[in-house]
């Protein structure tokens, strides 16, 4: 069954688009908020056939992706629960924010701000939850110490700057090697995953 080749296929199309920069960037901003396909699903693909621009694409992802924290990050601080603590519930990531939130209200800060941005951690649940344990901090002390917002900005750009350039720099070295490579194996990396998913998943209700 060859899913993978099928979605593939379709972002291969979709990167071809007159507007593929536009949804590029849209995807990044909202996938920060609260859109669950990350923001290398558009990047890498626009990378990959537009290969002397890639490094145009990875800025514009990372500054549409921080953008749409920073939204993320006041939703948690102002408006967390009102609203927003009923879409984390929607999208099922109640246990996730509970484990970042706990984190974050200790000595892991600023670190846990830097990995959520810079790996597949959902960002969107960094962001609110930063936002959440910001505004409880200043509420306790009367500040919000390294989660306020301009070292949040500061540590997201750096997090989102390595990962997406990152993946710029190797789909540029790459070349068309790494494109027939990736179409070739698509299948097998994408069912991998979902093995990997899928054994995570019965670890964590077993044990």
């Amino acid at each position: 069954m060859k899913l993978f080749t099928y979605l593939y296929d379709l972002f291969e199309r979709l990167s071809s688009h007159k507007l593929a920069v536009y949804i590029m960037s849209i995807n990044s901003f909202i996938e920060s908020i609260f859109w669950p396909i990350p923001a290398d699903v558009m990047l890498i693909p626009m990378c990959i056939y537009h290969r002397k621009r890639a490094f145009y694409y990875a800025l514009l992802t990372v500054i549409a992706s921080v953008l749409g924290a920073i939204v993320g990050y006041y939703l948690g601080y102002y408006l967390y629960d009102p609203y927003v603590k009923d879409a984390i519930a929607f999208f099922h990531y109640e246990k996730s924010m509970e484990t970042v939130r706990n984190w974050l209200a200790n000595e892991y800060g600023m670190l846990m701000i830097f990995v959520g941005a810079f790996t597949p951690i959902p960002y969107k649940v960094i962001a609110v939850t930063t936002g959440v344990v910001a505004c409880e901090s200043i509420l306790n002390t009367g500040h919000a110490g390294m989660l306020a917002i301009i070292p949040f900005v500061l540590i997201s750009f750096v997090g989102r700057g390595l990962r997406f350039f990152l993946e710029a720099i190797l789909i540029y070295l790459g070349g068309e090697k790494m494109q027939h490579a990736i179409k070739r194996y698509i299948d097998g990396i994408g069912w991998a995953c979902v093995l990997l998913i899928v054994l995570f998943i019965v670890y964590k209700v077993l044990f």
